[in-house]
Parts: C-alpha cells; sequence; structure tokens
C-alpha cells in the first residue's frame, strides 16, 4: 500500500482497536514507512491527566503495522520497545514509523512519538517478522 485512501480501508477493516477505540489516522504512507495520528481527548488521560502510557505504546505499534503491513504481507512484532521521554504538551500525537533493516523474515523499525509542538514524547525499536508474504 503506498497510498493513503488504500491504507486506511485496509487498517479500518483490520486494526478496530487503534482505528475505532483510540481514534488513530493515518496520516503518511510509503515503502517502510508511517506516520499516524491521533488527537488527545479525555480518554486518552489517567488521574493526573497525563495521556495513558498504554496510549502511545498502542499509536507507536499502530505506525508499526501501517509501515509494515499491506494486502501481500503480514508482519507481527516480535519484541517492541519503548522508552518514554516527556508527556505530551500539545494536543495531538503523531508516531513515525521508519524502516531501519530488513532481511527475507526479520525487519527493524525505529518509530518516534511526538507531539504536533515536536516535543518527544517516546521512542520504540521494533523487530518485525514476515509470517506472510504472498509471491
Amino acid at each position: 500500500m503506498k497510498d493513503i485512501e488504500s491504507a486506511a480501508a485496509f487498517f479500518g477493516a483490520t486494526d478496530r482497536f487503534a482505528v475505532d477505540v483510540l481514534g488513530a489516522e493515518i496520516e503518511r504512507v510509503g515503502d517502510g514507512y508511517a506516520v499516524v495520528g491521533l488527537t488527545l481527548r479525555d480518554k486518552h488521560r489517567r488521574v493526573e491527566n497525563a495521556v495513558q502510557g498504554g496510549v502511545i505504546f498502542t499509536l507507536g505499534d499502530y505506525a508499526f503495522a501501517v509501515a509494515t503491513n499491506d494486502e501481500d504481507t503480514r508482519v507481527v512484532s516480535l519484541s517492541n520497545t519503548i522508552n518514554f521521554h516527556k508527556q505530551p504538551k500539545g494536543g495531538r500525537l503523531l508516531a513515525e514509523a521508519r524502516q531501519e533493516s530488513r532481511g527475507n523474515t526479520v525487519q527493524s523499525y525505529l518509530v518516534r512519538i511526538t507531539d504536533e509542538l515536536g516535543t518527544l514524547v517516546a521512542t520504540m525499536s521494533v523487530t518485525g517478522y514476515t509470517i506472510h508474504k504472498r509471491t
């Protein structure tokens, strides 16, 4: 998938948690690359009014999924490590997933999660494994 419309249709039907529950949206997509966004709402916050870490993690994981999966290829996460840096200052989160390396079955990605003001919220290192590839 190289265009937003086909990616949004595919993931809207397959990743209901990120799309329907959290409200994540695909903003950019390319080969081994994706940016997804999320407008923060009260439901994304915990007691101290801080954004729940699970929301940040899920957004990063969704960016990885959009960057790696399409109609012909299915990739799952083997390992996913997140480092939280700061709470977002703005009202929107952006997760940018970029492929760092790719083999026949294993690939690695770096995901940066920021807010629209440029605050670095978290970084993720993801190792994915290809479970299905149409030839």
